[in-house]
């Protein structure tokens, strides 16, 4: 399938913050006098430079590589639908406990096969690029998906300032550990902390996001504040949430999903309607908010940007 990339529309990287108040427009219109008011230059005036450790707001830039023309699923859905047995295995439960757990401070360690190993505060990380707002289609493996506008940037950026040595194969990731604010730790349905991989060749793809929020905003604590990966290709459980240590390795490091249930969750993880689930077929997908279902598209539809990393692998074995 040939994607269209293109920047999204004005409407589509507006934060939610501002479209939802209509003082703050009407006062910035008002200052502006006689002046043209273009989307951007709307934008520009209503995102205030913040801190993020205080308010919420996260503004972004458009991205050229942004998946544009699809309907964006509305933020109460996003933020009120969530997988994260971290605090509960139910979907509408995280956001109604999530409150008890603080994301700040937050640090991130990134180790192992680098030349300059670091451990980065948020504010670090935050700085480290220029964000970018994206658009992807976000799947999970019950078959449901969403549209999110993701702010973030390349993962490539942070580990290029670590620069991977020679060895360098894969790429680790750990979550957060704390039972006491995260309760859905105190039960053994994972191996806690939460873990998940890359290949390097993955990890360094312009499509893998360091993702600090959506929708203008900094990540809710349910979507996995304060920093995460977006890997949007693979199904949902591959883009670990709430990360404190990213670890370049040698060998292929273990992941929650695959030793909780090996025969169901592989390595890889590549969105392919070709390879059912051993418990559902996974040749459609239903969005969040739409009644049907439409046909699952290989590799998410992403094929044209990251086929040629699996070329000659039986994605049926690799799965």
């Amino acid at each position: 399938m040939k994607m269209k990339i293109d920047q999204p529309k004005s409407s589509e990287i507006t934060p939610k913050s501002l479209y939802l108040d209509r003082r703050r427009f009407l006062a910035a219109a008002a200052g502006l006098g006689a002046m043209a008011l273009t989307g951007g230059k709307i934008a520009e005036l209503l995102s205030p430079s913040v801190d993020v450790f205080a308010g919420t707001a996260l503004p972004a830039s458009k991205s050229p590589i942004s998946t544009t023309g699809e309907k964006l699923t509305p933020y109460q859905d996003i933020t009120h639908y969530n997988n994260f047995y971290e605090l509960s295995t139910d979907k509408e439960t995280p956001a109604k406990i999530s409150g008890s757990f603080h994301p700040q401070p937050w640090a991130v360690q990134i180790d192992g096969l680098v030349n300059n190993p670091q451990k980065l505060d948020y504010d670090t990380l935050l700085k480290l690029a220029p964000l970018e707002e994206r658009v992807y289609r976000h799947r999970c493996v019950e078959g449901w998906s969403m549209v999110i506008p993701w702010t973030g940037y390349p993962l490539k950026l942070l580990l290029d300032r670590v620069q991977p040595n020679s060895r360098a194969k894969y790429v680790a990731f750990t979550t957060v550990m704390r039972p006491g604010e995260l309760p859905g730790q105190k039960r053994a349905v994972l191996n806690w902390p939460y873990k998940e991989g890359l290949r390097l060749d993955e990890a360094m793809n312009p499509l893998t996001l360091l993702t600090m929020g959506l929708y203008g905003e900094t990540l809710p604590n349910q979507n996995g504040a304060p920093v995460r990966v977006v890997v949007p290709w693979k199904y949902g459980f591959k883009s670990a949430k709430s990360i404190v240590r990213i670890t370049l390795t040698d060998t292929m490091p273990p992941t929650s999903w695959n030793e909780a249930a090996p025969s169901e969750y592989g390595f890889y993880s590549n969105v392919n309607p070709q390879v059912d689930h051993p418990r559902w077929s996974q040749a459609k997908e239903r969005r969040i908010g739409e009644i049907f279902k439409r046909d699952t598209l290989m590799f998410n539809g992403y094929g044209d940007f990251v086929a040629g990393m699996y070329k000659g692998m039986d994605l049926r074995k690799d799965f």
